[in-house]
């Protein structure tokens, strides 16, 4: 397909910006990479709006995968290596014709295999296309991770040897050549690809003293998901260390690592942290998945309302934007979400992070290291001397950090952060108690957000349903507080929602997470009330004024309009100010 054309139909659809598709079209040309690909691996665009401009272009008809039809006997028809070269998923077939999903209809390689297969077959072929992130979500079935995990025992147990791998890996399964060391390296490259594959965020491999349970954090919950043999936990740990560069003969101490790897197609990071039991070491595995962790601003959860805020606040020449919450609750994706809106040819974007956890092409990108002297307050100050425009700062931690944020903002620049506190009102008190003069905020603070994360509700077997008395109580009175044009956007009577779970969400009933928010600006008024002494009392005074939807109203418009379960809603935000 003609890249100019679809960028040119992209942007004058609002798919995309001018500048991102300039961006697009420049880094295509440098990486070899095809603008379709660009955009997906950068989430630069929405992969079903792309698809259904892609159908008008090709005159090829779409089509949505439904993954409980994917069957083994399907998958045999095209196999996993053909799927991966060619981008295609087989849909269905019958005794006379076999339909596929492909990314690119119109490759002629791709064709011709097609029909190679089909004529194998004896049967017709039907083309639809499909998205990207179908795409990916298919192809990750073609990997199931029980099935890989029996296979790599049955090696061990039939007296393969399971020793450590020597050398430095690149390629997850590097190595699998050598039969003593096959098993071992398939069952930790099953692991993580299972990891990716159910959008878990963290790999535990821990030793107890009769078995090595292996268990992920998926939606913010520990899950086991594998039980193997304690002989396999050491040769196990010594090839998480090959692959992160990590001391092997060191099992005394802590160590921290890191690797890289192409799983399914996308470039993920893994931090890998050991840590030393009287069962033996126990390895944490970070997984960065930018397709997990970066979102668009309009992913995040905002409301309307709130995003509007929040992008004024991005488009003022200069000043801070905190975003708050406990450990765990979504802190950075905002802020690398904010951070991709910043980023343009025209501003130079410079953050601070301890560590890099997602890298994004075209922003400036530290790595704190307090070991040898290089932490935050040090690394902004030499910031300042890299002329940027927006500076991130992962987390104000410290007085001398907080003042030099506060310098940053007030000589011109956009500084973004992030800060512990309870809500939105409380980051003032808490500048404050870190040493910065009461004068400085009003000038240097643009926006205050606070958040939560709560589970998401699986759109595909959610239902609504009539509340207990009790809650319906509660209910009611949650709704009479809400601001008139939130009220607007809930349904009479009053309903709740859950879901039992499906093939969709793996019987769970929750699909991911979304954040609750509540954001607070830097007014007159609240400058008012901070140059004459303040109270919490006068701060959430003034928060009503300005119509700040809070947390508890936040996720309450979300449970009644189906998104989240209320009761989560309920545990996890405060009483309102």
């Amino acid at each position: 397909m003609n890249d100019k054309l679809l960028l040119k139909t992209l942007v004058s659809r609002g798919v995309i910006q001018q500048d991102v598709a300039e961006r697009a079209e420049r880094d295509a040309l440098v990486t070899r990479k095809s603008v379709e690909d660009i955009l997906h691996e950068r989430l630069l665009a929405d992969d079903k709006a792309v698809a259904k401009i892609k159908s008008e272009l090709l005159g090829v008809p779409t089509a949505a995968l439904d993954l409980e039809k994917l069957t083994d006997d399907l998958k045999g028809v095209i196999t996993e290596e053909t799927a991966r070269n060619y981008q295609v998923v087989p849909i269905s077939r019958t005794k006379d014709m076999l339909v596929v999903g492909m990314v690119r209809p119109d490759e002629p390689k791709a064709q011709d295999a097609l029909r190679f297969i089909a004529k194998k077959l004896g049967v017709n072929l039907g083309v639809y296309l499909i998205d990207r992130g179908d795409y990916d979500t298919a192809m990750r079935k073609y990997s199931p991770y029980k099935s890989e995990i029996e296979a790599a025992l049955g090696v061990v147990t039939k007296g393969g040897k399971a020793a450590s791998a020597a050398g430095r890996a690149i390629e997850l399964e590097e190595g699998v050549a050598v039969a003593e060391e096959a098993p071992v390296i398939k069952i930790v490259a099953s692991t993580l690809k299972e990891a990716i594959e159910v959008r878990a965020s963290d790999i535990h491999i821990e030793p107890t003293r009769s078995r090595l349970r292996i268990r992920l954090r998926i939606d913010g919950d520990l899950q086991e998901v594998s039980s193997l043999p304690i002989e396999l936990h050491q040769p196990i740990i010594s090839r998480i260390k090959v692959l992160s560069d990590l001391k092997i003969d060191e099992r005394r101490v802590p160590q921290d690592g890191r690797f890289r790897a192409v799983v399914f197609g996308r470039d993920i990071d893994f931090r890998v942290s050991t840590f030393p039991t009287p069962a033996g070491e126990k390895a944490a595995i970070r997984v960065l998945d930018p397709t997990v962790g970066l979102k668009g601003m309009e992913n995040l959860g905002l409301s309307d309302y709130n995003l509007k805020i929040i992008q004024e606040g991005l488009d003022k020449p200069f000043g801070m934007i905190l975003i708050t919450g406990p450990t765990g609750s979504g802190k950075t994706t905002t802020l690398y979400a904010l951070l991709a809106r910043q980023n343009k040819d025209d501003v130079n974007v410079i953050s601070l992070e301890d560590p890099v956890e997602y890298y994004i092409e075209g922003i400036n990108q530290s790595q704190v290291r307090p070991e040898i002297g290089y932490d935050f307050a040090s690394g902004l100050r030499q910031i300042l001397r890299q002329d940027p425009d927006v500076i991130m700062v992962g987390e104000i931690r410290d007085n001398e950090t907080a003042g030099l944020a506060v310098h940053a903002a007030l000589t011109g620049h956009i500084v973004l952060s992030t800060l512990h506190t309870n809500n939105a009102i409380g980051v003032i008190p808490r500048l404050i108690d870190m040493k910065v003069d009461s004068f400085l905020l009003p000038p240097s603070l643009n926006l205050m957000a606070s958040q939560r994360l709560i589970s998401r509700l699986c759109p595909d077997c959610k239902k609504p349903e009539a509340p207990a008395p009790s809650l319906e109580a509660i209910l009611k009175k949650e709704y009479e507080n809400l601001p008139a044009n939130l009220k607007e956007r809930i349904k009479q009577p009053l309903q709740i929602w859950h879901a039992q779970g499906c093939a969709t969400c793996k019987g769970k009933g929750i699909l991911g997470r979304i954040a609750l928010f509540e954001v607070l600006r830097m007014t007159p008024e609240l400058s008012e009330i901070i140059a004459t002494g303040f109270t919490e009392k006068k701060l959430g005074e003034e928060a009503r004024r300005q119509g700040m939807i809070t947390l508890r109203q936040d996720g309450m418009v979300k449970a009644l309009s189906g998104e989240v379960p209320v009761e989560e809603v309920l545990r996890e935000t405060a009483t309102e100010i």
